[in-house]
């Protein structure tokens, strides 16, 4: 596995971090999702719940990613809000309220579930996160690359998690 370090500015769109849009250009693929699209257009199916975002869908990523049919990705693009604040923060914007469902441990398992149900055998998931967990071995990935990115000061690093599915 490889593992490598960049510094790089923090941004909260994170694709838009250099070190990072490069590591997501040698893995995309055509057949791409992206459940936390953003204004990120980088995945063939994109998905935000939030409706400002030009997305093919604007719905809950739990329930666009069951939508999505299996083996159907080359590439799944999975940046999520990393933390219970940032969850609040999206939610508060929309004018919704944060609840167990969106906060628990089980929804984000389910959201791995889903998408180790819709990538392709041989295809990639590039995590975004705090933590280098991915979708993890039990659901059928190995780890491939991990890139930290660290920001300065005390800000976290952002951990890119690349994964192949088995």
């Amino acid at each position: 596995m490889k593992i490598t370090k960049k510094w790089a500015m923090p941004n909260s769109n994170t694709f838009e971090i250099k070190p990072i849009a490069e590591l997501i250009q040698k893995y995309l693929q055509p057949a791409s999702v992206d459940p936390f699209a953003n204004s990120n257009k980088l995945a063939t199916l994109t998905n935000d719940i939030d409706k400002s975002f030009d997305c093919n869908f604007n719905i809950d990523a739990l329930d666009f990613l069951k939508i999505v049919g299996e083996d159907k990705a080359s590439t799944m693009l999975f940046d999520p809000p990393y933390s219970p604040r940032q969850v609040s923060e999206v939610y508060k914007k929309l004018g919704k309220t944060v609840n167990m469902q969106t906060t628990q441990s089980s929804y984000w398992s389910n959201l791995k579930k889903e998408i180790a149900r819709i990538v392709k055998p041989g295809g990639h998931c590039i995590t975004c996160a705090w933590n280098s967990g991915g979708i993890g071995k039990t659901l059928g990935f190995e780890q491939v690359e991990i890139l930290l990115v660290a920001h300065g000061g005390w800000h976290n690093d952002t951990i890119v998690t690349v994964e192949r599915k088995i």
